[in-house]
């Protein structure tokens, strides 16, 4: 059965307090900051970067995060009301896969187990409540129907590549396996099987590269981890499980904190980056492991410019942003399942809330959260934290009509797509983003300059497991042309993708 997780959203984290650094109070010249690789962005695929370096006996390394701790997009925060308050995830909440005997391992539970990380068992599909306007209703057939035919959809994806056909767009592929949601239950049904899971709609994303997405991660019969999902309760929060890998090897002279990069200028011989408090910064080798929205929005300048091919590879993908809402009620009045679904005659309106008030998870804390995604969540970003309260609990009292919803205690949400640090959550293929393309996306700059994150992954893109490999994987690239330059191989990019076929005008 196909499994619908929260994808990666990569936010901040901290890596104990001896690593707290603090912010930089002046410009500093290049010479003081002289160093072999420059690691710029502390999230998963700087750190699991910085180890492999590491691993390879290369330790004149740096890593420079613009925030006051390490973690990238996993990033939690104490919620509540004084003396009732928990950890409550913002950005990357699930390990997605967990496979067990002969499979691969999912290296983000791998890393959990290791460092200690507290989870509960997400049960997507018999532990939900069903919703409508008038209250609760029982669309569970429904929703079951939307399961198979997510799976249809994901078979029709594999005949196409098979046969080397062009890429669709999923709305395309569901039409095409006969489906057309029409009424709200079955918007919604469809929203909870696909949209959850990539962050944009059916006829935003790529029928192929979703489909596969999906089954590298979830399908074991193609080398996936396993359809289970584990959520992550440990109220030192998700980010532990990287901070406390980092702790392992890192000293404190190869973090910079609090340090937002403005502008990276290569050539073939080194790296010199600029801080937003003019510090200097020079090395050998640069890894840059920016969101793409950051890349896309121009937050980084590049000197010389990205050439054309890097420029429309990173321009061409979609930085989608994937948005919970969390409030926090002195009584609990809801559901006792761990998700509920609420069709709204809009598509997308609230339509996934989830109570962490049970027992496994936060039980006592009173904390409930709804997600939003795409279009939507850029939507409520232009609202008011008010107004965004106040349709909540308009939604609310439409699940619950015989209650009468309280004001909330305390209310919160990130808004991922306004910070000028992310630019979104992560990142989704848009139909007829090509294999030529993507490889492009990843490819580094001339020698010195090296791109890695989840948006780089072919098979994982938008995922915490994504990062971790392209982390790795790029970790090793650098490492061999430190090590040897001799051995220093690039990574392969095409300067300008061909079509499939010439276009035809009559």
């Amino acid at each position: 059965m196909h499994r619908i997780i929260l994808k990666l959203c990569l936010a901040a984290a901290v890596l104990g307090t001896s690593f707290a650094g603090p912010a930089l109070p002046r410009a500093r010249s290049a010479a003081e900051h002289d160093t072999t690789v420059l690691i710029l962005g502390g999230g998963v695929s700087g750190i699991i970067a910085a180890r492999t370096l590491h691993e390879q006996g290369i330790d004149r390394f740096l890593i420079v995060e613009a925030h006051k701790e390490l973690g990238g997009r996993m990033r939690s925060g104490q919620f509540g009301k004084e003396g009732r308050r928990s950890i409550i995830e913002h950005g990357a909440n699930w390990i997605q896969g967990t496979q067990e005997g002969d499979g691969p391992a999912n290296p983000i539970l791998t890393l959990a187990r290791k460092h200690g990380v507290k989870t509960a068992e997400s049960d997507f599909y018999t532990s939900i409540a069903t919703y409508g306007e008038t209250g609760a209703e029982d669309y569970l057939p429904v929703l079951e129907k939307a399961i198979a035919v997510y799976t249809n959809v994901t078979v029709l994806a594999g005949k196409r590549v098979s046969t080397n056909q062009v890429d669709l767009s999923a709305r395309t592929g569901y039409s095409l396996t006969g489906t057309k949601p029409k009424t709200p239950q079955e918007m919604v049904s469809e929203y909870y099987v696909f949209d959850w899971e990539y962050a944009q709609t059916p006829e935003q994303t790529s029928l192929i590269a979703s489909s596969w997405v999906n089954n590298f991660t979830f399908d074991t019969d193609q080398g996936g981890f396993s359809e289970d999902n584990l959520l992550s309760v440990d109220q030192r929060g998700f980010k532990h499980l990287i901070q406390a890998e980092g702790q392992e090897f890192l000293k404190p002279e190869q973090i910079m904190l609090n340090a937002t990069v403005r502008t990276i200028a290569h050539s073939n011989n080194s790296v010199t980056v600029t801080l937003a408090n003019g510090t200097i910064l020079s090395a050998d080798y640069a890894i840059t492991t920016f969101s793409l929205g950051v890349l896309q929005n121009d937050d980084v300048l590049f000197e010389p410019t990205l050439p054309v091919w890097k420029q429309e590879a990173i321009q061409s993908v979609t930085m989608a942003t994937y948005t919970k809402i969390f409030l926090q009620f002195k009584d609990k009045f809801w559901f006792d399942t761990q998700f509920a679904l609420y069709a709204d005659k809009t598509r997308g309106r609230y339509p996934v809330w989830q109570g962490l008030d049970l027992e496994g998870f936060l039980p006592g804390s009173g904390i409930i959260f709804a997600t939003v995604t795409g279009d939507y969540a850029e939507r409520i970003e232009a609202l008011s934290d008010a107004q965004v309260q106040a349709e909540l609990l308009e939604v609310l009292g439409k699940m619950f009509p015989g209650t009468k919803i309280p004001k909330p205690t305390a209310f919160f949400f990130p808004r991922w797509f306004s910070d000028p640090l992310f630019r979104g959550s992560y990142s989704n293929w848009p139909a007829g983003f090509a294999s030529p393309s993507q490889a492009n996306l990843r490819a580094n700059v001339g020698p010195r300059l090296w791109f890695a994150g989840e948006a780089t992954s072919p098979k994982y893109f938008g995922f915490l497991h994504g990062a971790y490999f392209e982390g790795l994987d790029i970790g090793a690239r650098v490492a061999k042309c430190v090590n040897n330059a001799s051995t220093c191989a690039s990574l392969p990019f095409t300067e300008s993708v061909p079509n499939g076929s010439p276009y035809t005008v009559a």
